[in-house]
Formats: C-alpha cells, structure tokens, sequence
C-alpha cells in the first residue's frame, strides 16, 4: 500500500466549553465576520505527516428496528443513501448581483425531491479552463431559517474561496430564504443533505464547471453534512470543515455540551432531553440498548469511505459545539487510514473569527492540492 504525507500542524488542543444549558441541539446563529482579504503567503510552513488515505471497508452495521419487527431502513441510514438518486437539474440564473473582484456573483435555483432550492453563486471572470473552472460547494451552519438570507453571512468565506479561482455554490437549504420545502432540521433528517447532494449534480451539469474538480467546505451544522455527502457520494475530491458537528451520534446525544475532552474511564452521560424527545430515540431506543441503528445513521462509521481527504479546523474555546467533535473524528480517521489534518486555535471561538485569515489560508491551499490541481 503506498503511503502519502502532507503537511499537519496539529496545535495544542483545549477544553471545549459547552453550549447555554438547555438549548437544543442546533439552535446558535453563526454571525458574520466582516469582510477581508485574504493574502497568501508563498507557501505553508513546514510539519509534521498527517494520516495517509485509502479505501477500506466500513464497518458493518445494521439497523434493528425495536418498536416492530419490520426492517424499515431509516432515511438516514447510509447505506440506504447511497441507493438512492440524486439528479439534481439545470441550474437556473434567478438574478445578478454585484460582481466581485474577479468574479460574477449570482442568485440562482435547481431542483431537490421536486422542490426549487435557492442558491449563492460565484462564477470566476478569467478564461475558462479546458476542463471548467474547480468548484467549492458551500454549505452554512444554523442560522434560524426565517432569519436566513441568500446574500448575508460567510461574505468573508465564499469571498477568499471565490476570489481563488473557484465556482461557489452555497446552497439555501429547503425552507430557507426562498426555498421551496419545510426546514426540519438537520440531524433526524436526510432533507437538507439531499438538498447538497442534488446541488453537487446540478453543479456537475454547468458549462463552466469541472465535474471531476468538486470540493465542500462546511462550518457547524454545515459540516456534518460536508462529512455525510463524503460518505455517501464519490463527487467530492476534498472536504475542509470548520467547527463541525461530526460526532456519532451518541456522543451528539451525550457530549454536546460536555466541558472537556473525555478521557480514558469518563463516564457516559445520560442522552440530553432534546434528545430523548425525538422520535428516533423513541422508534429505536438507545445507543446503549441499540448501537448498530445509531451507528448505521453515523458517517464517522463509515470514514473507509470518505472521497476524498479532509482538513479539520476548530476553535479551542467553542461554546457551540465542542472541539472533541473534532479531535475524535481527526482520531477516527487515521484508525482507517484516511488522510485527515486538523488544526485547533486556541482561544478562539466557533467561527475561528480571532485566527479566520490563517485558518482560510490553510483551507485555500488544501482545496488547490486537492481539488484545484487534481491531475485528470
């Protein structure tokens, strides 16, 4: 098996700090940075090796359902996923908007389950390349849905991705700004992941797009998606996620909101009661008594399977969602072999916004290795 290294910087982790007692899961706005420019410097500094990808089987796992005895697969199983088709459609030009400095910017729309998805895009002025331009799809964390606007928030983020010669899609999940469909959630349901998926084809069938130069960047809620889509599509070259929400998902239930880095011997909390309202925990009981269903709705079970290689970014102080989510799935990935970098700021917070121009400049040059100058 060959071995590939790239470079890690793997800073000194800290404790998490947890969300305010009682919210639910995904109920933190992600606010917006100002805007910035991002300068490159000529090129990373030198470290240490990360893990090296490859293909290896998943583990197997079955979902029992407990309240009947008919196999019904949950739409978030994700083998059941991959079964399914997500064609996507033509991507419409619903509106101009002002252009950036070396690149068109559009509201446009394609179809997801029937419905019409509303979406940010960026479009590069330069030359088209033989192939197409490389494209970034961009999925936002939680923002309350009729709160949502296509044109607000990550202005800094797609701007630094746009600006780098890519396409951007950043897709308005269903039940946001003017998206048809209701807005349900991420986490007990596969729409908004589908909504990506179908985003992922419709970008595949543009002009100016390289189909074979596809990359995802996710933030928080965002980000669980960006890892769910790598285990269930082959699309996707590489994923940079910030902040995510990528646990499995007892330690969703468990550790949300738990203040440090569990170590060896910790206790397992008790599910919190969000979760135990929810009707999968009451179709199919607990992580406990049921592992193998929690486990087949996990994509950290299925990390054999990634598309491609990611880069984990993660404010050590994050009051959202803990920096163990990221630590563990940095962890996960290389007990498969799977290329996998992580970087954590400490002191900083959810949307890494004390250290955003080094953690996009990191995210910028992972893209061009992996996506940008893919050899064809």
């Amino acid at each position: 098996m060959s071995r590939i290294t790239i470079p890690l910087l793997l800073m000194s982790l800290l404790a998490a700090c947890s969300p305010p007692a009682g919210s639910p899961v995904n109920t933190s706005a992600e606010p917006e940075l100002a805007n910035s420019s991002i300068t490159l410097p000529p090129q990373m500094p030198e470290a240490t090796t990360a893990v090296p990808f490859t293909k290896t089987a998943s583990p197997s796992v079955t979902a029992v359902r407990l309240s009947t005895p008919t196999l019904t697969p949950h739409p978030l199983d994700v083998t059941f996923m991959r079964q399914q088709g997500y064609p996507g459609s033509q991507i419409v030009i619903e509106e101009t908007l002002e252009p950036g400095t070396n690149y068109a910017q559009y509201r446009v729309s394609y179809l997801s389950e029937g419905l019409k998805i509303y979406a940010l895009m960026t479009i590069p002025t330069g030359q088209r390349p033989e192939s197409g331009f490389p494209v970034i799809v961009f999925n936002h964390g939680y923002i309350p849905p009729d709160e949502y606007r296509t044109t607000e928030r990550y202005v800094a983020y797609v701007q630094a991705i746009a600006r780098r010669g890519y396409i951007v899609l950043r897709p308005d999940y269903r039940g946001h700004d003017r998206s048809e469909g209701q807005a349900r959630g991420a986490y007990h349901y596969p729409d908004y992941t589908i909504d990506v998926l179908n985003a992922v084809a419709a970008i595949k069938q543009h002009p100016k797009a390289d189909p074979n130069r596809i990359g995802m960047w996710g933030h928080s809620m965002g980000g669980y998606i960006t890892l769910r889509v790598m285990v269930t599509t082959q699309d996707v070259r590489a994923g940079v996620i910030w902040a995510g929400v990528t646990a499995p998902y007892e330690d969703l239930m468990t550790r949300w909101r738990a203040t440090r880095t569990p170590g060896p011997g910790t206790a397992v909390p008790a599910p919190s009661p969000w979760w135990l309202r929810s009707a999968s925990f009451s179709d199919y009981g607990s992580p406990e008594d049921n592992p193998d269903f929690w486990n087949s709705i996990s994509p950290a079970f299925y990390l054999g399977d990634l598309s491609g290689p990611i880069q984990l970014h993660h404010g050590a102080d994050d009051e959202v969602v803990p920096v163990y989510f990221s630590t563990e799935l940095y962890e996960q990935a290389g007990a498969v072999d799977a290329i996998a970098e992580l970087y954590t700021y400490p002191g900083d917070n959810h949307n890494i916004s004390l250290n955003f121009s080094e953690a996009m400049t990191r995210s910028l040059y992972f893209f061009d290795r992996y996506v940008k100058e893919v050899q064809q």
